[in-house]
């Protein structure tokens, strides 16, 4: 397994409970994005008061930044149930209009991946988002009529990595919508620093601050190297964890030190080597990496991008000079590649 398989923002199996145990519950609880934070805390405010359902919320962000925690903090502040599903999960109408007639009022129902509901069931949601109605067609051709069902004010939380995937009416039927950015180390050290103390391992302040740097910007991504630090430190070491062992379970994670995991730097050097430089097709480099192009859209893409290593263009990828330099090289094909 690489350290790719380990660490990259997405869920694994088995994942689950440990990362459930380390979200934090409330509001305040939440480190970081504090433009959305406060944005929220008055809209939760506002709804509490009044007594109504809250505004539908769209949180758009890379994998790992904490809109699956937003959605779990809103239930909590409204002390409302919550419905979890993946937007993939949803392939009939009958199944969107089941998890509807089961809500109660101010229940909040959060769609992962929302961009990837079919239009049918897209369909659906329109009435039900915006006047909180199900409509229902009974038979068919000319017997064909409308049944219409109410249902109980409640908020639809859609998350999504790819914003621009969302038809527009769908995207305009959300009151507010948080685009959630990547992470400043101080902001991720003390994220390492509270879910250490939930694991109960003692850890240094100068670990936790080497753990955050090389956490990609993702809270995800630091719990899953601090769980796999603090392996090291019980197997090989007396528990704490120290810097010194903080840097030697990361070198044997193969993350460098800024962040970038075996396959990020596998993708940069098939560009680079095996493409010259770019541009290169996307379906190409899926092919050459052997990962679905999902995955490096979606997770490998968007931190080499932020980090400046790597250019989306019409014609293909495209690695950059600060790229080149962080793999060590100038394009010499075939070199040096896996």
């Amino acid at each position: 397994m690489t350290s790719g398989q380990f660490l990259a923002p997405v869920l694994q199996e088995g994942d689950e409970e440990v990362e459930r145990s380390l979200r934090p519950r409330r509001l305040d609880e939440f480190v970081g994005q504090e433009r959305a934070k406060e944005q929220l805390e008055i809209a939760l405010e506002a709804a509490r008061a009044r007594g109504d359902a809250l505004d539908h919320v769209l949180l758009v962000g890379p994998p790992g930044l904490g809109k699956t925690t937003l959605a779990t903090i809103i239930r909590e502040e409204l002390g409302v149930g919550l419905r979890t599903i993946a937007g993939p999960a949803l392939e009939r109408k009958g199944d969107m209009a089941a998890i509807l007639t089961g809500l109660e009022s101010r229940d909040v129902l959060f769609i992962d991946e929302i961009h990837r509901i079919n239009r049918a069931i897209e369909e659906i949601l329109y009435p039900a988002l915006e006047d909180f109605r199900l409509d229902i067609i009974v038979g068919q051709g000319a017997a064909a009529r409308t049944l219409t069902l109410d249902l109980p004010p409640f908020t639809l939380v859609g998350a999504t990595t790819r914003t621009g995937l969302l038809t527009t009416p769908l995207r305009d039927r959300f009151g507010m919508t948080f685009r959630l950015g990547y992470y400043e180390p101080d902001e991720l050290s003390s994220i390492v620093r509270r879910s250490a103390g939930i694991l109960d391992v003692a850890i240094e302040e100068s670990a936790a601050e080497e753990i955050a740097r090389r956490a990609r910007g993702t809270p995800r991504v630091a719990n899953r190297i601090l769980r796999r630090v603090r392996d090291v430190a019980e197997v090989r070491h007396s528990g704490e964890i120290t810097l010194a062992v903080a840097r030697e379970a990361l070198e044997l994670l193969e993350v460098d030190e800024l962040g970038l995991e075996r396959t990020d730097r596998e993708l940069l050097e098939a560009v680079l080597r095996k493409f010259g430089g770019g541009p290169v097709g996307l379906s190409t480099l899926a092919v050459t990496l052997g990962e679905e192009q999902d995955t490096i859209e979606d997770v490998y893409e968007p931190y080499l991008l932020q980090l400046g290593f790597l250019q989306r263009t019409p014609r293909g990828r495209v690695i950059t000079e600060l790229g080149r330099e962080h793999i060590g090289g100038r394009g010499r094909p075939d070199e040096g590649l896996f």
